[in-house]
């Protein structure tokens, strides 16, 4: 097999549009996975690989990495080569070209007792894959992106969620059409506002199914979610803070709404 020395192949080139542009992502509907247990966790959720690019003499013991190289285009870059065009800096000697999916609201499997985490325009894509690494952990029902303001595929998502982002089902809508979603299937919708009727996260019960909506950093939620609210959540914080990172906040929420309603695993340990 022939291996590509150079970072001015074509086909390099074309995988490093995908890596940099999200318009490029977008068109083709093509993004870029890096890592094998990143790949392995998109191979379990069902994501088609168009195209692998491996380090030069490099193994893999997964069957699931083995049998998808075996079954798709493979291209063989030389080491020094393939360290130039990786992002990654732990060693990863594997990239994979992926299909992208639509993730829309139709897609969910919900029921009543559903537990989904609604983010509204997330912009920070370590903060979106740590969130779902948190999401991952807990074993969230879904997970709801309103009017996003960075490519789910963004590449440093991916990496920060460690592929956790392929596990968890997804839907990308507007904020109309997810309280349109959310009222059609009776979910209750707990906000995270800074308000003084606000009820205290750690005294609350949670009935479900129920949706914990969160927003970004910079900007909080928007008072969109305000009108629209079954209840408003605050989460204490010292008087020389004025905001909580987002995946730590939805992990603070996501955790005591499991424990309010029993959905705790027995026996499991980190």
């Amino acid at each position: 097999m022939k291996v590509i020395v150079s970072t001015k192949n074509l086909e390099l080139k074309k995988m490093l549009l995908l890596y940099k542009k999200s318009r490029e992502r977008k068109k083709q509907g093509l993004f870029i996975i890096e890592g094998e247990r990143e790949i392995i966790n998109a191979l379990k959720s069902n994501y088609i690989l168009e195209k692998f690019f491996l380090e030069e003499g490099v193994s893999f013991n997964n069957v699931n990495i083995k049998n998808a190289i075996n079954n798709t285009p493979t291209i063989v870059v030389e080491k020094k080569t393939f360290k130039k065009i990786s992002i990654r800096s732990g060693g990863e000697k594997i990239i994979a070209i992926a299909r992208s999916k639509s993730h829309e609201l139709k897609t969910l499997k919900l029921s009543r007792k559903s537990l989904i985490v609604v983010i509204e325009e997330p912009e920070k894509p370590g903060n979106i894959g740590a969130l779902y690494r948190t999401a991952a952990a807990a074993k969230i029902d879904a997970i709801i992106i309103s009017n996003p303001k960075t490519d789910f595929y963004n590449p440093n998502s991916i990496r920060s969620s460690l592929g956790d982002i392929f596990k968890i089902p997804t839907a990308i809508e507007s904020n109309e059409n997810v309280v349109s979603f959310l009222r059609k299937r009776e979910f209750n919708i707990f906000t995270t506002f800074i308000k003084l009727d606000s009820a205290r996260y750690d005294e609350f019960d949670y009935q479900l199914p129920c949706a914990l909506v969160i927003g970004s950093e910079s900007e909080g939620l928007s008072n969109f979610w305000s009108k629209v609210a079954s209840e408003n959540l605050v989460i204490p914080m010292a008087k020389t803070s004025n905001s909580i990172n987002l995946s730590v906040a939805a992990g603070i929420l996501i955790y005591e709404a499991i424990r309010k309603n029993n959905k705790l695993e027995k026996n499991t340990f980190l």
